[in-house]
């Protein structure tokens, strides 16, 4: 049994926490929000009176941001003042990897331990504990965190040092944003050359255009049943989510001088479309804007 402080308990948070409580351990949780409160309290999770109450006896605290800019404050603010020395950090908030970097600096500075530890696979991933972990920092450190992260995913890869973890996180989903706009665009082309959805689904699934956008984010109703279109597109993994994401990977470009024309393209689709109504819908749901020929506007 470990004791865990977990901080963030929203759509991916708090499933995470109630697997984590389900496989033993001893763990308090925090969150700004009051309705995230009550739905931890109503999931049986203990929720501390703050932050710094969350953390003072952890073995591990296990953040869960926004953004980066919420991970660095709440590290230089409270949390890394009231924790134990020697506590173990993981970072699993999407965010830049120089803002990795740096929680990883102050954590050290600190007298504590740090990981970059971002997730894939969604609200239904956390709820299953198959998430993806990626993970940058060092290899003791990934060996302590370890199980715990098996109890909340299925497939951990230690990417490297500090801040990989997030570098193969933006990377990811710069991949993913292409490919649901490709396989949206290639729906749209088949209703108006006449393909049935199904027909379409039924050869591209099992041929050479085979990805996760179809076979599991499938951007239309009824070829995947358990697809966001299958919900108007509630999320999911929203629109809003990953026009943040393509941000971070518009930085990576950029910082790094590489020729990723479709990275950009993907980032300023993705943008107009959390801009308009996709801001809380799935991101599959960018269809309709490629329907409506908003997207290239």
């Amino acid at each position: 049994m470990t004791r865990v402080a977990f901080l963030g308990l929203g759509h991916m948070g708090l499933p995470m926490a109630v697997n984590l409580v389900r496989a033993g351990h001893e763990l308090h949780g925090f969150d700004l929000v009051p309705a995230a409160i009550d739905a931890a309290r109503d999931a049986g999770i203990p929720v501390a009176g703050s932050g710094a109450e969350a953390v003072a006896d952890a073995e591990v605290v296990i953040t869960m941001f926004p953004a980066g800019r919420h991970v660095i404050a709440a590290y230089r603010d409270e949390l890394l003042a009231a924790a134990q020395p020697g506590t173990l950090f993981i970072e699993s908030s999407t965010i830049a990897v120089d803002e990795a970097r740096t929680a990883h600096e102050l954590a050290l500075a600190a007298g504590h331990r740090n990981i970059d530890a971002p997730v894939s696979g969604g609200v239904v991933g956390a709820e299953n504990g198959t998430l993806a972990f990626m993970v940058g920092g060092a290899d003791d450190d990934f060996a302590a965190a370890l199980p715990l992260l098996e109890t909340m995913g299925k497939r951990i890869v230690h990417c490297g040092g500090p801040g990989l973890g997030q570098a193969a996180k933006v990377c990811n989903n710069m991949i993913l944003a292409v490919s649901q706009i490709a396989v949206a665009e290639a729906f749209v082309l088949g209703e108006r050359l006449g393909l049935e959805h199904q027909a379409l689904f039924d050869v591209v699934s099992q041929a050479s255009g085979q990805c996760w956008s179809i076979t599991t984010n499938c951007p239309v109703p009824g070829p995947v049943p358990t697809s966001p279109a299958n919900r108007d597109y509630q999320p999911g993994f929203a629109g809003a989510l990953m026009a943040k994401d393509l941000g971070l990977a518009l930085q990576a470009i950029e910082s790094t001088g590489t020729d990723a024309r479709m990275g950009r393209l993907a980032q300023q689709l993705y943008a107009a479309f959390a801009a308009g109504d996709g801001a809380g819908r799935d991101f599959s749901g960018i269809i309709t804007d490629i329907r409506d020929g908003h997207s290239g506007s």
